[in-house]
């Protein structure tokens, strides 16, 4: 089972290279930074995980992932590095793909691509985005990446993302792209979106009976698509406080077909990052026993 430590990095938090660092040395197996590009100043949508129904303050704080994940990159040398997860219809699709394949060369092929729609409307009107839609942006961002990743000529013809022929470059040292995984929660719905166009998935807080339930539906939907099932990869955001994961809980998740467990340093937000991780090693040992 890998252990993936992930962090909302603000201003308070420490230079991220060395926040990634100390991840690597305790054996860590990927970084990952959460993305809020703004937050409105007023709004009226209920935040269901604060008492209050506030979305936190330091929302409003969070660094520029791929900015926090270059300087990641150069710290260190094997760890993973993800965004947790990267908000796509609110985001140019030619920047993103450029932004994303410069930090996969530099980093020698160790991005992973965390992506979701969003859930906040008023965030999304504000960054031009169909809230109503979003999710067909999703998919069309993401299939306008691998274009622009893939291919020396690239075009896309979408509702929402469109370009005529274009080169770019650097390509991502992956090939034939970093992987790209949805970070949709509700099983739901998400079952049919990753099988049908992502590389594996990533939601928060999914219970090992959930997964065990929406797994084999996902690879069977995959299946049917004509995608390989056995390619998809499977993991979740444990956004809980506390020790973590006893180890009955990682095997629960192992024997359910998840390969991965990203545990969230909260006190990074608001303090150092280096010491929110290393709280978090004794996860990275018990794991080593599933």
């Amino acid at each position: 089972m890998h252990i993936g430590v992930s962090a909302f990095l603000t201003e308070h938090s420490g230079e991220p290279g060395t926040i990634a660092q100390t991840a690597e040395n305790l054996g860590f197996e990927s970084f990952w930074v959460a993305e809020h590009l703004v937050i409105p100043a007023s709004y009226t949508t209920y935040y269901p995980r604060s008492p209050d129904g506030k979305v936190p303050d330091f929302y409003a704080h969070l660094a520029d992932p791929f900015v926090a994940l270059a300087a990641a990159a150069q710290a260190t040398s094997s760890i993973k590095l993800g965004t947790g997860i990267c908000l796509l219809p609110e985001r140019d699709t030619i920047t993103t793909a450029k932004a994303v394949a410069t930090l996969d060369l530099y980093s020698n092929g160790r991005v992973i691509l965390g992506a979701g729609a969003g859930w906040f409307p008023e965030e999304a009107e504000i960054m031009g985005v169909n809230f109503k839609r979003r999710w067909t942006h999703l998919r069309e961002s993401v299939e306008a990446l691998r274009e622009l990743w893939s291919t020396d000529e690239s075009s896309y013809e979408g509702e929402f993302v469109k370009f005529p022929a274009v080169k770019l470059f650097p390509k991502p040292v992956q090939k034939p792209y970093p992987p790209i995984l949805l970070g949709a929660h509700d099983p739901k719905y998400a079952v049919k979106r990753v099988a049908q166009y992502a590389d594996g998935w990533c939601p928060g807080n999914l219970s090992p009976e959930q997964a065990a339930e929406s797994i084999p539906e996902i690879k069977r939907l995959a299946r049917e698509a004509g995608r390989d099932p056995d390619s998809l990869e499977f993991s979740t955001l444990l956004m809980a406080q506390g020790d973590g994961p006893t180890l009955d809980t990682m095997k629960a998740y192992e024997d359910a077909g998840l390969s991965r467990l990203v545990v969230l340093a909260w006190a990074a937000a608001t303090g150092s990052g280096v010491e929110a991780v290393k709280s978090l090693a004794p996860i990275v040992e018990r794991a080593q026993q599933v």
